[in-house]
């Protein structure tokens, strides 16, 4: 059967151009992919919206992409019909996982650069990775029709940074189009096609799957040798598993049925298996019946930064939230899962994320597709216990922290690398050394920016550092870090005790010097938040047997008096020392109960002390009776 030119499953493989635009957060690739698509034609006019890429609603909403998306275009130069495969990609730090398995299903990558803010610390961080990928690297200032914008500053520091000529720094517009017509003629003219051999066995990269309730496991792929072709037996090859594929096809930008895939094209393939072990992201996939010999490399797997524990409201929902992660996991591979007990919130999963931001969305996403009602734990980071006998233990949970004397205790560290403007260098190093960081360089990115290299515990950034930062620096300075091992600190376990018995769940594992910080602020914020008992309740923090807070819940005080008009003082008397013989025995068999908005309350990392969430919490206990 001959080839048909550059339709779909028969593309000439010299005429296909594969690349992905990689940028700090709110440098504009979604803007900017918008008009790649307009121009490219493939997307009607009335169908066409901001942000088209940006499939879920939470995207939509926050104005962030969290999954990276493959489009196929179609693009002419000069008469000839070129096939674009286009990656949009995420900004953010905490979603690098996903900008790393993009990288290695193209041959070109573009960088683009806000010409209002410069280069910044995740621009660095993923133009460092396409460079370690061999990629073809096409520079880009967004946003020249700004009024604030500085192009030949900007244009001198990208120039600068990957050693090219001033004019080779292309300016466009994602908002107007202006320029975005010459960017892809210059993908077409520089990213190479793609170097597989179209006639040895298939061999295709799983970059990203995702879980359809009706059709089971979609799964994308990118060929990298020989041709798939519907009707013929595939194989996982490190899964060992066989399916009959019920469809292939590419997406463009909606998904195509095609009769095959051939080499350097990326497409889905989808099996109709249901059940979400039978696909890994990195998994190398082949034909049945000519079988590649070696399989793909795949990818490193992700190390989590932060831990934090997730349980369902209701108990009888665990279950369904085993399975609410199974499946959003196959979307998402940086997620990280084990199950766990505790004692005062019950069945749940302690989770591992890449950060804070990852955190919040993954639990946004389990509440709104999977309608998931959940506590999340407060984020914390795994430390190395060494005993005094030499036993050592990795401790995940603040409730797993050994008893006894321990010997040494390491904390993982980050290379935290700051860009800043020059006026806000002394702010930002009061932050860090508040932080606990240790600064190693400083370098001068342009005249009035700055790189700073710390190196920080991982604990110390998770919880409101880059918040401060931002508010420190009027906005403009960015943060990336990667993980740097490991030293010694000196850290404590407090305890927060109510009536006597300990709260695994408000538990923390923090330093020496902030301990008695974090233990009046966690008495002091539950105070506010348990409703009062008939008996007092002492809210205590320790470390080991000490305690170093201490705040109390007066008791409800029913007015015995009411009814003694005058009379003997030794009436009154014996009835306040009756009331008090009772509320002593209250105490001695009565149970504090924590009503879950104060334990969501408490958890969270903000300060609830608003109105709306006391009254839901008087409210909850008020129905508890």
């Amino acid at each position: 059967m001959e080839h048909v030119k550059n339709q779909p499953g028969f593309t000439d493989q010299s005429l296909i151009r594969n690349f992905c635009i990689i940028a700090h957060i709110d440098h504009g690739k979604s803007t900017v992919a918008d008009r790649i698509l307009q121009l490219s034609g493939i997307v009607p006019q009335r169908e066409m919206h901001d942000r088209f890429l940006d499939r879920m609603d939470i995207e939509q909403e926050r104005g962030i992409t969290i999954k990276s998306q493959a489009v196929r275009l179609p693009w002419v130069k000069d008469g000839t019909e070129y096939t674009l495969g286009m990656i949009d990609t995420p900004g953010h730090v905490d979603f690098t996982y996903e900008v790393s398995r993009a990288l290695e299903a193209c041959e070109g990558a573009v960088l683009l650069v806000d010409a209002t803010q410069g280069i910044e610390a995740q621009t660095l961080s993923n133009l460092y990775m396409a460079l370690d990928d061999d990629l073809t690297i096409i520079p880009v200032l967004n946003k020249i029709d700004l009024p604030s914008a500085e192009p030949d500053k900007h244009a001198e520091e990208i120039a600068n940074l990957i050693g090219c000529d001033l004019d080779q720094v292309l300016r466009v517009s994602g908002k107007t189009g202006e320029g975005v017509h010459e960017l892809v003629d210059r993908i077409v003219e520089e990213v190479p096609p793609p170097q597989g051999d179209p006639k040895a066995p298939a061999r295709a990269l799983i970059f990203d799957s995702v879980y359809d309730s009706y059709r089971g496991i979609v799964t994308y792929i990118r060929m990298m040798d020989g041709e798939l072709k519907t009707r013929r037996k595939i194989r996982m090859m490190s899964l060992g598993t066989v399916h009959d594929p019920i469809e292939l096809g590419v997406i463009s930008p909606d998904m195509i049925p095609t009769k095959a895939l051939g080499a350097g094209e990326v497409g889905y393939v989808i099996t109709g298996v249901k059940d979400v072990s039978q696909s890994k992201v990195g998994d190398t996939v082949t034909d049945e019946a000519r079988p590649a010999d070696e399989p793909l490399p795949g990818y490193q797997d992700p190390q989590p930064m932060v831990y934090s524990g997730l349980f369902p409201i209701d108990n009888a929902q665990f279950p369904e939230l085993r399975d609410a992660l199974d499946k959003l996991k196959l979307n998402d591979a940086a997620l990280v899962y084990e199950p766990e007990t505790s004692v005062a919130l019950g069945f749940g999963f302690r989770c591992g994320f890449l950060g804070l931001l990852h955190m919040e969305i993954v639990t946004e996403r389990l509440s709104r597709e999977f309608d998931m009602d959940l506590i999340a734990t407060a984020p914390n980071v795994t430390y190395q216990v060494t005993m005094e006998d030499g036993t050592e233990l990795l401790v995940k949970n603040p409730s797993e922290f050994p008893e006894g004397k321990v010997k040494k205790i390491t904390e993982p560290v980050v290379n935290a690398d700051i860009i800043t403007p020059k006026e806000f260098i002394g702010s930002v190093m009061e932050l860090c050394q508040d932080h606990r960081g240790q600064m190693g360089t400083m370098e001068y990115l342009s005249p009035d920016r700055v790189e700073m290299h710390y190196t920080m515990p991982l604990a110390e950034i998770v919880f409101d550092f880059f918040d401060q930062l931002k508010s420190r620096t009027k906005g403009y300075a960015s943060l990336d870090y990667q993980s740097a091992g490991s030293r010694s600190a000196d850290l404590v376990k407090v305890d927060i005790l109510i009536q006597g018995e300990k709260i695994d769940a408000f538990s923390a594992i923090v330093h020496k010097d902030k301990a008695y910080s974090y233990g009046v602020m966690m008495t002091k914020k539950l105070r506010r938040l348990i409703p009062r008992q008939q008996f007092e309740i002492p809210i205590q923090a320790a470390i080991g047997s000490r305690i170093i807070a201490r705040e109390t819940i007066s008791a409800l005080r029913k007015d015995v008096l009411a009814k003694c008009y005058g009379g003997d003082i030794t009436r009154k008397r014996k009835l306040l020392e009756k009331q008090k013989a009772g509320k002593k025995r209250m105490k001695m068999l009565g149970h504090v109960q924590v009503p879950q908005e104060a334990f969501i309350a408490a958890l969270s990392t903000e300060q609830a002390t608003d109105r709306d969430t006391k009254d839901k919490i008087r409210a909850a206990a008020k129905k508890e009776g």
